[in-house]
């Protein structure tokens, strides 16, 4: 299956809009964003777990990241609410599920096949900084490497945001809303901006907080080797 990719071209989903479509596990859905690849794919996907719903254990051959966006997700390693940030590499095993239920905005295998660095962080309780280059944006650094830089940041009401995408770039909505290319985006929306692009966004009257990676797309993701 490939959705959304050409990542020479710029993507968008307003995934807050679609329906849910079941996956092969009963109790837990997907809005897709994009994917390469069957069941086993370099995706991008927001989950929802139903309460009580588990998935069987499993390995992250490729790894796995993700943010939870509501609810609680819960494996073995512990209970992760809404607004933590999640990092599973290659090799990396669990049994994910939510008795209360979740929602989780989730990458996967899309990590550098020797990685080994497992992490979490709360981003309701780390350290927000203001950006001195940027008016009326605080950003919360997630992880970086040479390959790629992940980040949460939030945007003032009507603060004006330039986004650099010279090695691509991908945004999620969390929560709020902002305006690019006449579009806006809400809560749950996605856009991958292509490399060598750029362009602004204007956040929305209640301001804005974003998920964010960025020079991810150097190299032309491909389908998992399995």
């Amino acid at each position: 299956m490939e959705l959304n990719a050409d990542f020479t071209e710029r993507a968008v989903v307003h995934a807050g809009k679609q329906e849910w479509v079941a996956s092969p596990m009963k109790g837990v859905d997907r809005r897709m964003l994009d994917r390469i690849g069957g069941e086993v794919a370099r995706a991008t996907t927001i989950v929802r777990y139903a309460p009580g719903s588990h998935f069987s254990a499993h390995t992250h051959t490729g790894g796995e990241e993700f943010l939870v966006l509501d609810g609680v997700f819960q494996d073995e390693h512990g209970d992760f609410p809404a607004g933590t940030y999640v990092r599973n590499p290659p090799t990396s095993e669990h049994t994910p599920g939510s008795e209360p239920g979740c929602t989780i905005f989730v990458k996967l295998w899309q990590f550098d096949m020797d990685d080994r660095h497992q992490m979490s962080i709360d981003t309701n309780t780390a350290q927000w900084d203001a950006d001195p280059g940027r008016a009326g944006v605080s950003v919360l650094p997630l992880y970086a490497d040479e390959r790629e830089e992940v980040s949460m940041e939030t945007w003032d009401a009507g603060a004006r945001v330039g986004l650099d995408s010279s090695n691509g770039l991908e945004i999620l909505v969390v929560d709020g809303a902002f305006t690019e290319g006449g579009e806006s985006f809400e809560k749950q929306s996605w856009l991958r901006l292509p490399v060598n692009s750029s362009a602004v966004a204007e956040a929305g009257p209640k301001g804005c907080k974003v998920w964010i990676k960025r020079n991810h797309l150097k190299e032309t993701p491909t389908a998992p080797k399995t």
